[in-house]
């Protein structure tokens, strides 16, 4: 057989066996998203892989190079992307060779070195293994990289929900028109509106916290950013940097910080006083405290224009306050 042929050959089994393996985890997940995003990731795959074929049948070489000459794309599409060395991926190729090269274009910026656009994690169990990296090098503009970082996406490790979202709006803050992105996302208007507002309204320093969260649809990622309140930052610093929090798996501090929102805040107890001027006087007060509320009702008696001079030393008062925490460091 040809080197043409086995080319061919390896192309057709590669594009079958990502759609296939697309469509069965899809079907393992439950609908997340709308059908026809499906249908249009599958379609994509094909054209990806068929473009693919026709570029090495044309001649196009497939080199070697050193994996520490290759940097990521210039925009992250993954919360975490970091394989060991016993992941599936790492070993299949430890065993049977890398069988589909990856896509690099020369570094814009640096003209020895080469920047990723399809095969990330082939790249990174490559290194693992110490090994050269079999690539093709092809002159690609902004644009074509992240549309073919969409093949890999569409493959065996999907990204997930909010990685979708976030990578969506990694582009949008890149420059790029929501036709190109919804081509690297194989998604359409309304679903990339969706994605975006997701990713806007969740802050990026609680999506980091939480992770991928594969385990984490649609739904679920809609219904935070709905009810996203802004919780006070106490209460965030002390959930996301707790030992218990770090610890679990990705789809579980989601659901904390879910469980985090839900509960409510006991309300401190109100209490009650009165005043009166150590030195004497017809002058009373009631105080009241309840949390974030302070009142002070006065009787001014024999002072009546007490209140006005309160009223006119509350930022004096207020700035010594301030000073005084500082000093304190608090």
């Amino acid at each position: 057989m040809s080197r043409r042929d086995r080319l061919k050959g390896l192309f057709d089994d590669t594009a079958q066996e990502l759609a296939a393996a697309n469509y069965e985890e899809t079907s393992l997940r439950g609908s997340a998203g709308p059908v026809r995003t499906m249908a249009l990731t599958l379609g994509r795959m094909e054209e990806e892989s068929r473009a693919m074929q026709e570029a090495l049948l044309s001649g196009e070489r497939i080199v070697e190079l050193d994996p520490d000459l290759i940097d990521s794309s210039f925009v992250r599409d993954r919360l975490a992307d970091q394989l060991e060395i016993e992941d599936e991926l790492v070993q299949s190729i430890a065993e049977n060779g890398q069988e589909v090269p990856i896509l690099v274009r020369r570094h814009p910026d640096d003209e020895q070195r080469y920047q990723i656009a399809y095969g990330h994690r082939r790249l990174q169990a490559i290194k693992l293994l110490g090994r050269k990296v079999q690539a093709i090098v092809r002159q690609l503009d902004d644009t074509d990289v992240v549309i073919a970082q969409g093949i890999e996406n569409s493959a065996r490790r999907n990204l997930s929900y909010i990685e979708r979202a976030v990578f969506a709006l990694n582009l949008e803050l890149k420059g790029f028109e929501r036709p190109i992105i919804m081509k690297a996302l194989s998604t359409d208007k309304t679903e990339l509106s969706k994605l975006l507002s997701v990713a806007r309204a969740i802050p990026a320093e609680i999506v980091r916290s939480i992770g991928a969260a594969p385990g984490i649809g649609r739904r679920k990622w809609m219904a935070l950013a709905q009810d996203w309140n802004g919780m006070t930052s106490a209460r965030l610093a002390k959930l996301i940097g707790s030992e218990r929090f770090m610890a679990e798996e990705s789809d579980r501090r989601f659901e904390l910080l879910v469980a985090e929102l839900a509960r409510k805040e006991a309300k401190p107890e109100a209490t009650e006083y009165d005043w009166k001027p150590k030195s004497g006087g017809r002058i009373a007060g009631r105080i009241k405290s309840a949390g974030n509320s302070f009142t002070i009702a006065l009787k001014t008696g024999d002072a009546p224009d007490f209140g006005a001079y309160i009223s006119r030393r509350l930022d004096e008062l207020y700035e010594a306050y301030r000073a005084g925490k500082l000093q304190a460091g608090e």
